[in-house]
């Protein structure tokens, strides 16, 4: 269809066709069907395969339907008004495009879900009943990506994170506790500077991390994101903020030409107010309804392909990870999962997921560059960052939510104990402030647990070689 019809979409990541073999296979991108899977050579069949077989590309069906019209598809329901697969197309077309075809309410068949629930990740579902589907998108016109229900996803979703995360800290004394959630703030906040290669001053750290901790409380809306803008950016006398008033790319110049570059091609600022009105409408109908990882991969990554600000885009990117999960109640109490920490750590995997859209996306979207550096689209290209497959995004997420669970709570439950039993330890050897206590675990774990030549020379030139030895035993038995 995308051939047929000279579509400017990006392709799927999976493509479809039909083989001589009598068996399904997949390979190299393409799931390969059988003989008996070939549909008819018409806009109807091969409508019916997509949704039987490929899922709902909304982004392709709505660019065929503009480019079709609206006959070939009442021609389609006409021929068979009973038939699900047609109610499924005539329910898509009049949402999409928010124009009624010229046909009556459907008096027959049973309801039928227009995602399938086997192939992509849905919504509960509301009956439309003049169709006769029951709309289990898992989203609404202005803003909509969809999942697919992969093997990965669906071991993700039965594993019970939410519970596993409250049982790697129900043992946990409370002092214990408040000092891990302290920190893992703390580590986030810096974390989210550091993937965009920053490294600011540390009131500036810390106050984003207060920002991270009241992540959930408040609805996301212009307003929102506005208020948030301000506290990321800090000192704004070199960045405008707001939504943008020019196109935006990510990306680089030409040295010599100072032509843009760009990586990914962000929405056009005339599109910004609609396309976060269809954000803020998903977070406070949709995401509620939706497992909470994939439900703030999507708001997430949605956000950060729409690019709507000058600077800020990525920490509020991943701010929106921490408040679909804190809304929903997926954190321990009183933890805020340290997801920039577990991002950094597979900073090259972000970057694939980020690119597995923007790739795509980049060689469809028609662009001129401005005398000052920037990109001026040419075309509408708002349903680009309303419709787009997240799967790779929800995979990735989750990833790195097993990863926090996993392995950085208990991790730094482990190290707060340890660190706890060293400044003890060291308390019955010598008394010395906290800052020096402190000064001396650096240099410890910096050194594999061996007091450098300088620092005892220095630092720590009051300590004798035998009370020397005593901290660097201690050192080993607490953090081995």
């Amino acid at each position: 269809m995308i051939g047929a019809f000279g579509l400017a979409v990006p392709w799927p990541r999976t493509l479809c066709a039909v083989g001589a073999h009598h068996r399904v296979y997949e390979r190299e991108g393409w799931r390969i069907y059988t003989p008996r899977h070939a549909p008819a050579a018409d806009l109807a069949g091969h409508l019916t395969f997509a949704l039987k077989y490929e899922g709902l590309d909304l982004l392709v069906l709505k660019t065929l339907f503009r480019a079709a019209g609206p006959a070939p598809i009442a021609a389609t329901v006409r021929a068979t008004p009973t038939g699900s697969y047609a109610r499924r197309i005539w329910f898509l077309y009049e949402w999409l495009l928010g124009e009624e075809l010229d046909l009556p309410p459907a008096e027959k068949g049973a309801y039928v879900a227009v995602v399938d629930p086997d192939l992509q990740w849905t919504a509960k579902g509301t009956a439309s009943p003049r169709h006769r589907v029951r709309n289990n998108l898992p989203g609404t016109p202005a803003f909509c990506p969809m999942v697919f229900a992969t093997a990965a996803l669906r071991t993700f979703h039965a594993r019970n994170f939410v519970e596993r995360a409250r049982a790697a800290v129900a043992d946990v004394p409370g002092d214990l506790l408040a000092r891990t959630a302290a920190f893992l703030l703390l580590k986030d906040s810096r974390s989210s500077f550091a993937i965009e290669g920053q490294h600011p001053p540390q009131d500036r750290i810390r106050r984003w991390g207060r920002a991270i901790g009241e992540a959930g409380r408040r609805p996301i809306n212009l307003d929102e994101l506005l208020r948030l803008q301000r506290i990321v950016i800090g000192d704004a006398r070199f960045v405008h903020l707001g939504l943008r008033f020019a196109g935006g790319f990510v990306g680089g110049h030409d040295r010599e030409t100072g032509m843009p570059l760009p990586d990914h091609v962000s929405a056009r600022p005339e599109d910004l107010g609609d396309l976060i009105g269809g954000l803020a409408a998903f977070d406070r109908t949709v995401a509620p309804e939706l497992d909470p990882v994939i439900a703030a991969a999507v708001l997430a990554f949605g956000f950060v392909y729409i690019h709507p600000f000058e600077d800020g885009n990525g920490r509020l990117h991943r701010y929106l990870i921490h408040h679909v999960l804190a809304e929903r109640g997926f954190n321990p109490p009183g933890i805020v999962f340290p997801i920039s920490a577990a991002i950094l750590e597979r900073i090259d995997d972000y970057r694939r997921t980020l690119e597995s859209y923007s790739a795509r996306l980049l060689p469809v979207i028609r662009w001129q560059p401005t005398d000052a550096g920037n990109v001026r689209v040419l075309d509408d290209s708002a349903d680009f960052y309303r419709y787009f497959d997240a799967t790779p995004h929800a995979e990735f997420l989750y990833a790195c939510v097993e990863r926090t669970i996993e392995v950085d709570l208990p991790a730094e439950t482990r190290f707060l104990r340890a660190y706890d039993e060293f400044r003890l330890a060291i308390g019955g050897i010598v008394d010395m402030p906290d800052r020096m206590a402190d000064l001396l675990f650096r240099f410890l774990s910096q050194n594999g647990g061996r007091l450098s030549q300088r620092a005892r020379e220095a630092e720590f030139r009051a300590l004798t070689a035998p009370e020397v030895e005593r901290v660097e035993e201690i050192y080993r038995k607490a953090f081995g």
